[in-house]
């Protein structure tokens, strides 16, 4: 995206209420917005289109959201927030495991989901840098034990040299806790760090998104090296940590 253009935003819900109002809504605030009732159109579009976030409903007619969202991921790590009904706690839980990065009940409150998706805009990173950009930037990031996240691409490497892929939620997280190593870090400080003071996210949020890191940089996520619980506080880094 050209600097000074809008963000571009696709809602995807099957509800035209829904739908019009939400794209109302974004537009007002300045976003390109991109209104569609079919996951499947999402799908077609990525190759083609800038997208910077996408709205998806979990529930739509004929089609599972859920896999929508693992299709997009598979794609990219375009920011995704799902719309849920009430009752979908177990689906929201899965869904933040393998593909969304908040989660938004239905029905909302126009002012927070704007604020979400602020939140969620304001961490992400454009990712169609050219490589001759990257090169001339200076190149911050985080080493620990032979994995490189690089701040400044957003790119997480393995102690092998092999990427590691990550999402907005997870790379916001991660870094996070690689910039307090061994502190004690609670729930709701993780919380407010990579989804900010504007939004209530989902409780078990941070919890799944532990659960993912770990998954990507454990040898055995049942009891890992790195990222320790804290019971009834939240999480520690232990590791040493220093700067690239």
């Amino acid at each position: 995206m050209e600097a000074g253009q809008p963000r571009h935003l696709v809602v995807v819900d099957d509800e035209v209420d829904i739908l019009d109002v939400l794209e109302d809504a974004l537009s007002l605030e300045g976003y390109r917005v991109t209104a569609l009732r079919r996951g499947r159109d999402l799908l077609a579009m990525l190759p083609e289109e800038d997208i910077d976030l996408i709205i998806l409903d979990l529930r739509l007619e004929q089609e599972n959201g859920l896999r929508v969202a693992q299709q997009v991921r598979e794609y990219s790590p375009i920011p995704i927030m799902m719309l849920t009904g009430k009752g979908d706690e177990t689906d929201r839980i899965l869904g933040l495991e393998v593909a969304a990065d908040d989660f938004l009940m239905k029905p909302f409150n126009l002012r927070e989901l704007i604020a979400r998706v602020r939140a969620l805009l304001r961490r992400s990173t454009q990712l169609s840098v050219t490589p001759r950009k990257v090169r001339d930037e200076v190149q911050e990031g985080l080493m620990f034990d032979g994995w490189q996240l690089n701040l400044t691409r957003r790119t997480l490497t393995n102690p092998r040299g092999g990427p590691v892929e990550l999402t907005y939620g997870e790379f916001n997280l991660l870094t996070v806790l690689l910039q307090s190593p061994n502190r004690v870090l609670s729930r709701d400080f993780l919380l407010e760090r990579t989804h900010g003071t504007e939004t209530e996210s989902f409780d078990r949020t941070i919890d799944v998104l532990i659960l993912r890191l770990r998954r990507k940089l454990e040898e055995n996520p049942k009891t890992p090296k790195y990222i320790k619980t804290e019971r009834g506080i939240g999480y520690r880094f232990d590791a040493a940590v220093s700067r690239l």
